[in-house]
C-alpha cells in the first residue's frame, strides 16, 4: 500500500509552538510521530515523505529514520537541506528528488513540497502549508478540486493512504471555508 505525508518536523522544539503540536516536548513528539508512522506503515508498504521530513533537528536523523517502516521517497522540502548533508540517504530512502510523479491508484499524481497551480497528471500531492489558516493564494489552492495537502497536522500526524488524504483535506477546506 502506498502512503503520503509531509512536514513532520521531527527533533526542534519551535515546531511545537510554531505549528501548534499537541506535544509537551521534543521527546514525546518525536516518539509519537515514529509510533503512528509505524501504526499505519507496513515493511512493505511504500510512504511518500513530500518534504521536511526533519527541522533543525537537535535530535541525530538516523535515530528515526532506522525505526521508521516501510518503503521510504523523499520529495525534498524547504527545511530537508539541514540534514540531508549528514546522512547516507541511500540506506533509508528509496529515491531523493525535489518533484516526483506516481500512480496514486486514479491516475498520476504530482509530488512537490510546494504547492503548484499547474502539474503533471491529474492529482497534485503538496506539504509546506501546514493546516494554517492564513497563506498566500490559500483560496486558489483550496479551490482546486485535485490538489491534496499531505501535511501531517492535516492528517493526523501519520501517513495516509491516497482515499485518507482525499477525505481529510475535504474536511480542511470545509473547515477553512467557515
Amino acid at each position: 500500500m502506498d502512503f503520503y505525508i509531509s512536514d513532520l518536523h521531527f527533533g526542534h522544539a519551535a515546531v511545537l509552538e510554531l505549528c501548534k503540536r499537541p506535544f509537551k516536548d521534543v521527546s514525546e513528539m518525536n516518539e509519537a510521530l515514529v509510533a503512528n508512522w509505524n501504526a499505519a506503515v507496513g515493511a512493505r508498504d511504500t510512504v511518500y515523505v513530500v518534504g521536511d521530513l526533519f527541522y533543525r533537528s537537535e535530535t541525530d536523523p538516523e535515530d528515526i529514520l532506522r525505526r521508521l517502516k516501510g518503503k521510504k521517497y523523499l520529495i525534498l522540502g524547504n527545511h530537508d537541506k539541514d540534514w540531508t548533508g549528514r546522512v547516507d540517504l541511500s540506506k533509508y530512502f528509496e529515491d531523493v528528488r525535489d518533484i516526483l510523479t506516481v500512480n496514486c491508484g486514479r491516475g498520476n499524481a504530482t509530488l512537490c513540497h510546494f504547492p503548484m497551480l499547474f502539474f503533471e497528471g491529474k492529482y497534485h500531492i503538496y506539504g509546506h502549508v501546514h493546516a494554517r489558516e492564513n497563506f498566500p493564494h490559500k483560496d486558489t489552492l483550496y479551490s482546486m478540486e485535485n490538489a491534496f495537502n499531505a501535511g501531517a497536522d492535516v492528517n493526523n500526524f501519520r501517513p495516509v493512504t491516497f482515499d485518507e488524504l482525499v477525505r481529510n483535506n475535504i474536511i480542511l477546506k470545509a473547515c477553512s471555508a467557515r
